[in-house]
């Protein structure tokens, strides 16, 4: 299968993707997904020791992280195979690894290693914890990095103890800001002529993420608590029950309050010393939440949101999975692509990008590869002949 772009505006760059489980391929998925040339780089079959890294490979998950790539073989405890790599990196512009620290020095496969041989390549690491400092060594996991980086004290219910959150936060955005730094990479390449060393973790990605929460420490010596479901400084701001289910709401600035009151005539909660200003409503928020509690209990989730969003005061309903993607707004952005799997069968719904280029749209076109489906076509590509081909094979290094 030739190199099919999933858009042009990445598809000058040829990517190696040394990457597994979930930190890595969300890296290098954002390059694929904006039409980069990806060649993801495994072992051999039967190689791998226990269960494969990243589930089963045609579950959901796996394919989800796996799109728009192509796929070979390359035994990399073998001499022969680290070679091979070098001559693919040769011709490449972007080589991306989530290994634990020592791994890929042990290889010889490491940045120093690479930039030898191609002083433009962007070499781009996902670790647990960085590349350095007194934790280098250590296994990374998401819910570890949530924990260490103080996600899960403010995450849950005041006195519930630590929540993680229900996604691998951690994970996806040290994917999402690996991906970001190898692009200011390729830019500032453009002017140097030269690639450089792309590091981020799970650790560093993570406490980033805490952005305001972070600041109230950094800033003013302040520790955020548990808020549930509780905005921490907006209030009146969280779930509210209804006649019918439960809506969120977020109140925000002495307006949009103004406003909210009017909608649910609460003219006297308006009125209140009590509730007139952000301190006051802050300070007063359990008694407010109970007043206001008490009024949307008499109409249903659709009334109140409909009310409250033509008072300008923003709201939405707290949606099960099969409501997200059955939303009228959610349906008009087409946030999912259709790709032929030959596993999962026609028209297999894939997350689509949450951004739009009106010139350079990106649009997945080919499904997860299966172990090695591309290797000959990818070697091929890079100078190897058939029988050079057929040698690598016999000895075991593709």
């Amino acid at each position: 299968m030739p190199f099919r772009p999933a858009s042009q505006a990445l598809s000058r760059f040829t990517v190696l993707d040394l990457t597994r489980v979930r930190s890595g391929p969300t890296c290098v998925r954002q390059l694929g997904d904006w039409g980069a040339n990806v060649i993801k780089i495994e072992m051999p079959e039967g190689m791998e020791p226990g269960d494969a890294p990243g589930g089963p490979r045609h579950g959901s998950d796996f394919q989800n992280l796996q799109r728009n790539k192509r796929g070979m073989t390359l035994n990399l405890k073998l001499p022969e195979g680290v070679e091979v790599l070098k001559r693919l990196a040769k011709g490449a512009d972007v080589v991306v690894e989530n290994f634990r620290p020592d791994v890929k020095s042990r290889l010889g496969i490491d940045y120093d290693a690479l930039d030898k041989i191609n002083p433009r390549i962007v070499y781009a690491s996902i670790s647990g914890f960085g590349q350095d400092g007194p934790y280098r060594e250590r296994p990374g996991f998401d819910q570890i990095a949530q924990g260490m980086g103080g996600l899960m004290s403010i995450t849950g219910l005041p006195g519930q103890g630590p929540v993680r959150v229900g996604i691998p936060i951690a994970d996806l955005t040290a994917g999402i800001f690996c991906a970001y730094g190898i692009l200011v990479a390729l830019l500032e390449r453009e002017a140097s002529g030269r690639g450089q060393w792309v590091q981020t973790s799970l650790l560093q990605a993570q406490i980033f993420m805490l952005d305001f929460q972070a600041a109230r420490w950094l800033m003013d010596n302040e520790v955020p608590k548990q808020a549930g479901n509780n905005h921490p400084t907006s209030i009146p701001t969280g779930v509210f029950q209804t006649k019918n289910g439960y809506i969120n709401i977020a109140v925000t600035g002495g307006k949009i309050w103004e406003r909210f009151c009017q909608a649910i005539d609460g003219a006297d909660l308006f009125a209140h010393k009590d509730y007139a200003k952000a301190a006051d409503r802050s300070k007063n928020r359990d008694a407010l939440n109970a007043e206001i509690q008490k009024r949307l209990l008499g109409l249903d989730s659709d009334d109140w949101i409909e009310r409250l969003n033509k008072a300008g005061v923003p709201c939405g309903h707290i949606n099960k999975m099969n409501e997200v993607f059955a939303d009228a707004q959610v349906t008009h952005l087409q946030l999912y692509d259709e790709i032929n799997s030959p596993v999962r069968g026609p028209k297999t719904k894939f997350n689509a990008q949450p951004v739009r280029l009106s010139r350079t749209p990106s649009k997945s076109t080919t499904p997860p590869p299966e172990v090695g489906e591309q290797t000959d076509e990818i070697l091929r590509e890079f100078g190897y002949d058939d029988a050079a081909i057929t040698g690598l094979r016999q000895r075991g290094v593709v």
